[in-house]
């Protein structure tokens, strides 16, 4: 395990020299980080550990996006997901698996009133509606693995919720 400073990430390209595959789960809020920092995370560093990733060997990079991610969305959230995911695929990796999960459900350190409210309302939905609205972060940490151990379905692949659910149980 490797510690970077993700302001100075080109100053740590050896850490991302031999690797095979790469996963990519980073990301923040824009309440903690603002407008502009959201965008610097969720857009600017992933793309510059994605290209860092292809230049150190990297041949299959595998992304956690979101579910509606569009580069041309009105919402920036959703806006910096979709432009991303488009960065990362002009990388040219031999292989490309984006995951564009519902809400996620897990347990936070931080205090999230408004979030815990609505993960406890999609959990009790998620009994009627298993792959609907939400997934819980252990699905898709095991559908990320998975998705490695199978053969590909082209250069790029986009799994949405419910094919993260499927591939999280396997």
């Amino acid at each position: 395990q490797v510690v970077v400073d993700f302001e100075r990430l080109g100053e740590h390209a050896a850490a991302f020299q031999g690797h095979d595959v790469g996963f990519c789960c980073l990301g923040t809020t824009r309440a903690k980080a603002g407008a502009d920092g959201f965008v610097r995370v969720d857009r600017d560093y992933v793309a510059q550990a994605a290209e860092l990733a292809q230049a150190g060997g990297c041949k299959h990079f595998v992304l956690q996006s979101s579910r509606g991610a569009d580069a041309q969305s009105r919402f920036l959230y959703l806006r910096v997901k979709g432009e991303v995911e488009k960065l990362v695929q002009a990388v040219g990796f031999d292989r490309c698996t984006i995951l564009r999960p519902a809400v996620l459900l897990c347990r936070r350190q931080e205090s999230r009133p408004m979030e815990w409210i609505a993960q406890q309302f999609l959990c009790a939905v998620a009994w009627v509606f298993p792959t609907a609205y939400s997934v819980p972060v252990q699905t898709v940490a095991r559908a990320m693995v998975a998705c490695v151990l199978q053969p590909g379905k082209g250069k790029v692949e986009v799994l949405e919720n419910r094919a993260i659910h499927e591939l999280g149980k396997a």
